[in-house]
């Protein structure tokens, strides 16, 4: 990750709002664009004044997981003013989560691999796996724009040339970087850099409680930041909260039978959205449709993406036999592992598999994966019955040798025989995974009132919207929804704005860490240092002028994104203020703290 030492370093100062304006001057200036002939604008030539205490964008969106960095992305390169809005103390939500991949047709990576897919394929794959709940509408844009999306990925430098076969999927469509990586760990620092680079700015800790609507339209929003209650004046506002999976107080009123279960969301994940969107007369849909995902490590509540089983891993129970075609949806899967004795299974595959599949080597490192150097020893590991899975091995590869399933029918992900030892086992059980249901929405991501008209300026993309996906979501295509949804929401309230008179940005500031006027002890230079953080290295450069510590650049790191994001906001701030490395350590990051601190005072030896 060392393309990410600028961003680092930016954020390790705290300016991610380097974009914001301080109070506008006498004869303020707007980073719109002119409207095309076929629009018509109100006024678009004369920016909106403002007050020092008024704030206030052209866009405001709420939420900085995949779906809202996307579509503040192309909103703002439609040249509205926007704003991001995050509740937690760190970006990417659940994309940051995700394993899998995104689900799309016709691309050219699956034609460089003669896959034949289709648009059509998609459409009816996806519909068929929400039992024909979904809205046809929303599945068709899904399915038609997913290829171009595939695209932009591309342009924004993120390889996802990894095809892969999901469950439900009738050909390979899942979209993963090269080398099997988890996609949510590629996804959001790419989407960051995009928004770095665009000087969009993104608020911590500002957990809307309010969106302000006059006249059938939405003027703003209210937002506590940091604790301080304050408004923002905004002509459009997105909704990309996300669903409501870690609420699990929501989740067993809507399904009683879900009561208890573990859940593979952040804790961000609370519903906010579809609260706010229902405040200003928002209609919902499928708020009882939640999913379940069949494989979840039972300790970690590590999601094990369907593109291992899509790669030839099977599922055994405690009597070391199969049970189910390992491809069924998730839905009907979770079903057949709950009716397991202890409701969990064991997830099996080669070393063929784990070489393929980094993400499944990242997991190693976690301590959840049983290794045995073959199948007597993993029966053993696992307390099998002897011989039980070696017997089922065989049996499977046979029927992979043969093309046929004829104990369950299981008729993809079976390309090649699990036959190169070690072997691997991984304990899985279901939880709470993702939330169908959400606000209504039309193709333009408008979000519908009860009588299905829009509520002017308002949008939803992502998890926080109903329809896309019915009864059960397909695996890959919550990333394939969160950027197609995401993106065109950009676009459409970008438009919207077009008519409006456009808003001179102006943002409450972050103070950047202060540092002591006075000399300090260290020797001026700039000196580097390592040290063992909780994925992998951790490198960084520390500058000093005058010395004292004036600057951390983080020259390379593999830790989890989301993780990493509040060492990168609140700890080296800390050291920079404290000019010592002796602070306390973030609660959630204390490894990946750990890891920096060290490296810290690593390079700081050579300055003494």
């Amino acid at each position: 990750m060392k393309k990410h030492a600028l961003l680092a370093s930016f954020l390790s100062l705290g300016l991610l709002i380097a974009g914001c304006q301080g109070p506008a001057s006498s004869t303020p200036t707007s980073t719109k664009t002119a409207p095309s002939p076929a629009t018509k604008a109100t006024n678009t030539t004369t920016a909106t004044p403002v007050s020092p205490t008024a704030y206030q964008a052209d866009v405001v969106v709420i939420g900085a997981g995949g779906a809202g960095m996307a579509s503040a992305i192309l909103a703002k390169e439609q040249g509205a003013s926007v704003v991001v809005l995050e509740k937690m103390d760190y970006a990417g939500g659940n994309t940051t989560r995700s394993e899998g991949g995104m689900n799309a047709a016709e691309t050219k990576f699956q034609k460089a691999k003669g896959i034949k897919d289709t648009v059509a394929a998609m459409i009816a794959d996806t519909m068929k796996g929400g039992k024909q709940k979904n809205d046809p509408v929303l599945v068709d844009f899904l399915a038609r724009h997913s290829a171009e999306t595939v695209h932009w990925l591309g342009t924004l430098h993120m390889d996802v040339s990894d095809v892969a076969q999901g469950a439900g999927a009738s050909f390979p469509r899942m979209h993963r970087p090269a080398g099997g990586k988890k996609i949510g760990g590629v996804l959001v620092p790419t989407l960051l850099e995009r928004l770095d680079a665009l000087k969009i700015p993104v608020l911590y800790s500002a957990k809307v409680t309010n969106i302000l609507g006059k006249e059938g339209a939405v003027t703003g929003v209210e937002v506590l930041y940091k604790g301080t209650p304050l408004t923002i004046n905004a002509h459009a506002v997105i909704l990309a909260t996300g669903g409501f999976g870690a609420n699990s107080e929501m989740v067993s009123k809507l399904r009683p039978d879900l009561k208890g279960f573990a859940t593979t969301n952040h804790p961000g994940a609370t519903g906010d959205g579809i609260t706010l969107g229902q405040a200003l007369g928002a209609a919902v849909l499928d708020l009882d449709q939640i999913q379940t995902n069949p494989t979840v490590e039972v300790k970690t509540q590590t999601v094990l993406s369907e593109s291992v089983r899509g790669k030839g891993a099977i599922l055994v129970n405690q009597d070391g036999q199969r049970f189910t075609s390992e491809m069924l949806t998730r839905d009907a899967l979770s079903a057949a592992i709950l009716k397991q004795p202890q409701k969990i299974a064991y997830l099996i595959f080669d070393q063929t598999i784990m070489d393929s599949m980094k993400a499944l080597q990242e997991n190693d490192k976690k301590g959840i994966i049983e290794k045995g150097s073959d199948a007597a020893a993993l029966e053993r590991s696992l307390k099998l019955p002897a011989g039980s899975l070696k017997k089922t091995l065989e049996g499977w590869n046979q029927s992979v040798a043969a093309k046929k399933d004829a104990s369950f029918g299981r008729t993809t992900g079976m390309d090649q025989a699990l036959a190169k030892a070690p072997y691997y086992a991984i304990t899985v059980s279901p939880a709470v995974h993702y939330t169908m249901g959400g606000l209504k929405i039309n193709d333009k991501t408008e979000v519908l009132n009860a009588q299905g008209a829009p509520i002017l300026g308002l949008y939803a993309a992502g998890e926080v919207t109903g329809g896309v996906h019915g009864a059960n979501r397909l695996g890959g295509n919550a990333i394939a929804d969160i950027l197609v949804f995401g993106r065109r929401s950009g676009q459409e309230a970008g438009a919207f704005i077009k008519t409006k008179t456009p808003l001179t940005q102006h943002l409450p500031e972050i103070a950047a860490p202060k540092i002591p006027k006075e000399k300090g002890s260290f020797k001026d230079g700039l000196y580097k240092g390592s040290a063992k953080g909780h994925q992998d290295t951790i490198q960084v450069a520390v500058k000093v002028q005058n010395g004292n510590i004036t600057d951390i650049q983080i020259l390379d790191q593999k830790e989890t994104p989301a993780i990493f994001a509040s060492v990168l906001r609140e700890f080296i701030p800390n050291i920079l203020e404290k000019q010592t490395t002796k602070v306390d350590l973030p609660t959630g990051a204390t490894h990946s703290a750990k890891g920096v601190q060290e490296a810290v005072d690593h390079a700081l030896k050579a300055a003494k």
